[in-house]
């Protein structure tokens, strides 16, 4: 298997994440209000959300109304889960709470339903982050490697490395980062490169092989085993099931051609 050079996965990792952060239909402050509103768990975040939805519709991805309102909800709690996991919550929270909305947008039968069901996640993330901002203070050592994990995940991130990077020792930066988390420094990093990994399987065209190297996982048979013992599932099974584009045609019970499971 042809190895991807390290500055080729790097470029490979940030392309990834800023096509998350792309905002192609409103103003970006205009867009980016309603996710910062529910990242610091304000309730009126909701609201916000809705009117920005239906707003949205005008910007047509389908001719179909029904579809057209499906996918601005994936694009929607894709950003949502995102800046959630941002502001600090379990990233297995979000994406399983995220899994959970997908599967359930799935048996919308109108855009009506649709928005009442983007109220509810909405709604969730926010109630959600509202209690992770009373829990969550972490000293600026602990942020600023959570910061640094974050920007380079397709690194080996040796945790010699990351306590260098925040003028600690090993011992000392291990234990603090234990103490303040509740998570090892080593199992921190593998599930936020799995959660990263979820991601990337349901809203990009990468292959698996591609999005283990792009992780730095030592094999692609590794990066599997580790999937599967964190999320139940193999990378294939979990594309074949949550795939963003490949939500079903309203009524159909058919994807569209060529779409990939």
């Amino acid at each position: 298997m042809k190895k991807i050079p390290n500055p080729e996965r790097q470029l490979a990792y940030l392309a990834y994440v800023n096509r998350e952060n792309e905002f192609q239909h409103h103003g970006y402050e205009e867009e980016i209000r309603q996710y910062l509103m529910m990242q610091s768990g304000d309730p009126g975040a909701v609201e916000e959300s809705q009117q920005m939805m239906r707003r949205s519709t005008a910007a047509a991805l389908s001719t179909d109304p029904l579809r057209n309102m499906q996918y601005l909800f994936v694009a929607n709690i894709t950003l949502a889960t995102r800046f959630a996991i941002e502001g600090g919550l379990d990233g297995e929270t979000a994406y399983n709470a995220s899994d959970m909305y997908i599967r359930k947008l799935e048996q919308c039968r109108t855009p009506e339903e649709v928005l009442d069901l983007h109220r509810e996640m909405f709604g969730f993330f926010t109630a959600k982050m509202a209690t992770v901002k009373k829990e969550t203070v972490y000293t600026r050592a602990v942020a600023e490697s959570i910061e640094y994990i974050e920007s380079n995940l397709h690194q080996p991130l040796r945790i010699d490395e990351v306590a260098d990077h925040v003028n600690l020792s090993a011992g000392y930066f291990s234990v603090l980062f234990h103490k303040e988390t509740g998570t090892a420094y080593s199992d921190y990093v593998m599930k936020r490169r799995i959660e990263t990994a979820r991601n990337m399987l349901r809203y990009s065209d990468y292959s698996s092989t591609e999005i283990s190297e792009i992780l730095a996982f030592s094999s692609q048979s590794y990066f599997i085993r580790c999937f599967r013992r964190i999320t139940g599932m193999t990378p294939a099974e979990y594309r074949r099931r949550y795939y963003a584009r490949g939500i079903r045609a309203a009524g159909s019970g058919q994807q569209e051609p060529g779409w990939r499971s």
